[in-house]
């Protein structure tokens, strides 16, 4: 992944937390639970490194 690529995915990581904190605050709770699991999925299927 490129600078680039890494400065997209922060744009729309924002974007997406803006949408989130516009909404009410139960919807709220609820958005921040589906981006944590979406965020541990992209986080378990990254690559590895096999010394730690």
């Amino acid at each position: 992944m490129d600078a680039a690529d890494r400065d997209e995915r922060r744009e729309d990581l924002l974007s997406t937390l803006e949408v989130i904190e516009e909404q009410p605050l139960a919807e709220r709770a609820a958005a921040y639970a589906a981006l944590h699991d979406e965020l541990a999925r992209r986080l378990e299927s990254g690559p590895r490194d096999s010394h730690a």
